[in-house]
């Protein structure tokens, strides 16, 4: 385990309370910090927010109720982090469906930044559409990309974090 991960998971283990989930955040891809952060708080729970050092995640150190993990620039070093942290119950904020499979693993759950939550029963046939897409640029098609970011999405996700903030 690298050693900054390390290190931050010891803080963050003091940081967990019994009973309360973590919300972890896929930081890099992730619009909405702010509006998790105070969900968050208002039901007092851990924020993990965890990205390279291109994201500038310092100008949340200090905040209370937030932890910061900054990992080194190299391909998929936060998603590397993120399985290291997470543990059963906590809630993953991510847009990359293979890190969302590796959580569901885990006995986590999976929200994507547009307030879509990840389940078992349908995340094989989501890698599977994504490696496909993959192929197609590989082979010098062209797949269509994600949407503009919305005030809808953004609303989506909040509503999905508070109602799983508030169930069991």
């Amino acid at each position: 385990m690298p050693e900054i991960v390390s290190s931050a998971l010891s803080i963050i283990n003091e940081s967990r309370r019994p009973g309360r989930r973590s919300i972890i955040v896929d930081a890099d891809a992730c619009p909405a910090l702010n509006d998790i952060i105070k969900i968050a708080r208002a039901h007092d729970s851990l924020v993990v927010l965890v990205g390279n050092e291109t994201q500038n995640l310092t100008r949340f150190q200090g905040t209370s109720g937030v932890a910061v993990v900054e990992v080194a620039s190299e391909r998929d070093a936060a998603d590397y982090a993120i399985v290291s942290l997470v543990t059963a119950n906590d809630i993953v904020i991510t847009g990359d469906i293979g890190l969302a499979s590796l959580v569901l693993s885990k006995e986590a759950i999976a929200i994507s930044a547009r307030g879509k939550i990840y389940n078992q029963a349908t995340i094989d046939s989501e890698l599977f559409l994504r490696h496909e897409g993959q192929r197609i640029r590989r082979a010098g098609g062209r797949t269509k990309g994600p949407s503009a970011y919305t005030h809808r999405d953004k609303r989506h996700l909040i509503e999905a974090l508070a109602g799983l903030l508030t169930r069991d």
